[in-house]
């Protein structure tokens, strides 16, 4: 067995992973990164992620008290009070830090959300749209600085336990493809990801029926992380909610049809119906929370958006990457009918109860009564369209999973914490293996806070703790 000796081992080479060592070498303290992937760009999240640099859709450079305000509104006080506390103080110097790396930013569109967007931008088509762009660019820049600072990267090497003394951990056993792997360390940092690419989490968490929902990620997040801290008494917090979009079922088998074109906006405005031609969800909640919804479903793959000709040349115009025209040329399928009828019988739902419900729809929103229907649809965020008139379009919808919101307990340093909430010693996290920010609470809206920028400011918190926690004074 080979055996390796260091400060600091960390589980994953994404951006939270990178950061940590990357900060952690900063100071002085030696670390191994160890990742899965065997790849010169192996595939993670955050090498195909959108790029937007954001806190709860309000710009990093924005006061903090107004990006806090946006967090607590939107995860209706479920977050927990130090995490925002830190990721809103945090977050402007920690996209500085990143500067400072080489990490480039530029501003895209017009949303405040795209102000600080990984540069280059990404494509809009293409299936390796990421390639030389965005996340791929930025892991490339961190790895290429932790190099000079004397760190790196061990590739094709599998996390497999934690290895704990005296209620410590102290290590972990990896697997490569030439055998096993010891680890010694005075600390373990766990950050590889969350858990959206494994079946059996998946099923247990997230959705009865996994196999009916989109990989709309890098396919790595299989929860190994969150596993072995749970062997060893780790807590953890919002494992069923995740990020994703709305997608078009065909992006289940066409490739082109993934990461976009989103079909959340055409959602928004439009009716979703079941197979039984009912609505049963709240439209207006966004597309986080309709993917959260479709996937809950007994059949994830029997939901279907209903509009017509002004909802799809509205609001299926919006967004860099629309619907309308990017499904079609990308070869997804738009349904349509002159009448309810021949849609009802081209979707597979029975005829009288989609004309009920496109009934009951068009009555509520022509009398601004939308909250009296059931489910009620909220009008706060996204206005509520009329269905008038053929021709009559249709979608048939999939969930589509960019990455689990829950996962490991952590306080404000990353530490992880066990049941009684107290800090397991050793044990760190960082990015989207840990939980208690997003989700938030009840039946109502998912919660996205942004992926990047937590990842980002509890990396660089981690690395600062154990900065404290190993370097003499």
């Amino acid at each position: 067995m080979q055996r390796l000796e260091t400060d600091v081992a960390i589980i994953g080479a994404g951006i939270s992973g990178l950061v940590t060592a990357l900060r952690l070498a900063d100071q002085g303290v030696r670390s191994l990164v160890l990742e899965k992937g065997a790849e010169d760009r192996y595939p993670c999240n955050t090498r195909v992620a959108g790029g937007a640099f954001h806190v709860a859709h309000r710009d990093v450079a924005e006061d903090p008290e107004i990006i806090r305000n946006a967090v607590v509104s939107r995860t209706k006080g479920a977050a927990r009070e130090d995490l925002v506390d830190a990721l809103v103080n945090d977050i402007g110097g920690a996209t500085k830090w990143l500067r400072e790396k080489g990490v480039r930013f530029i501003k895209v569109g017009h949303e405040t959300y795209r102000r600080h967007t990984l540069a280059p931008p990404i494509a809009t088509h293409g299936r390796r749209y990421w390639e030389g762009r965005g996340g791929d660019v930025l892991l490339r820049t961190l790895e290429a600085a932790l190099i000079k600072a004397g760190g790196g990267i061990v590739r094709g090497t599998r996390a497999r336990q934690l290895v704990m003394e005296g209620g410590a951990c102290v290590g972990l056993h990896a697997e490569q493809a030439s055998g096993p792997v010891e680890i010694s360390a005075r600390a373990v940092v766990v950050c590889d990801g969350g858990f959206h690419s494994d079946p059996a989490l998946m099923r247990e968490f997230i959705s009865p029926a996994p196999e009916k929902m989109l990989q709309r990620n890098a396919g790595t997040g299989t929860g190994d992380g969150i596993r072995m801290a749970r062997a060893v008494g780790a807590q953890v917090v919002g494992m069923d909610r995740f990020y994703g979009h709305v997608m078009s079922q065909d992006a289940m088998h066409n490739p082109d049809l993934w990461p976009f074109p989103m079909i959340d906006f055409v959602c928004a405005a439009g009716v979703v119906v079941d197979g039984t031609g009912r609505r049963f969800m709240d439209e207006g909640l966004g597309g986080v929370t309709m993917a959260n919804r479709i996937a809950r479903q007994a059949d994830p793959l029997g939901a279907t958006v209903i509009f017509d000709a002004a909802i799809w040349n509205g609001p299926g115009r919006e967004y860099l990457i629309p619907a309308n025209p990017t499904l079609l040329s990308n070869g997804g399928t738009l349904l349509s009918a002159p009448d309810l009828p021949s849609l009802a019988a081209q979707i597979g739902v029975p005829a009288d109860a989609l004309a009920e419900t496109v009934q009951a729809f068009n009555a509520a929103v022509a009398s601004g009564q939308e909250a009296a229907l059931t489910p009620h649809r909220s009008t706060g965020n996204y206005k509520a369209m009329q269905i008038q008139g053929g021709p009559y379009h249709a979608v048939k919808l999939c969930a589509g999973i960019t990455y689990t919101m829950g996962g490991l307990v952590i306080n404000a340093d990353g530490h992880v914490l066990d049941a009684q909430d107290q800090p397991i010693p050793g044990l760190y996290s960082a990015g989207c293996a840990a939980g208690g920010i997003e989700g938030g609470k009840g039946d109502g809206q998912v919660a996205y806070v942004g992926g990047l920028t937590r990842s980002t400011v509890f990396a660089l918190r981690a690395a600062n703790e154990l900065a404290r926690q190993l370097v003499p004074a």
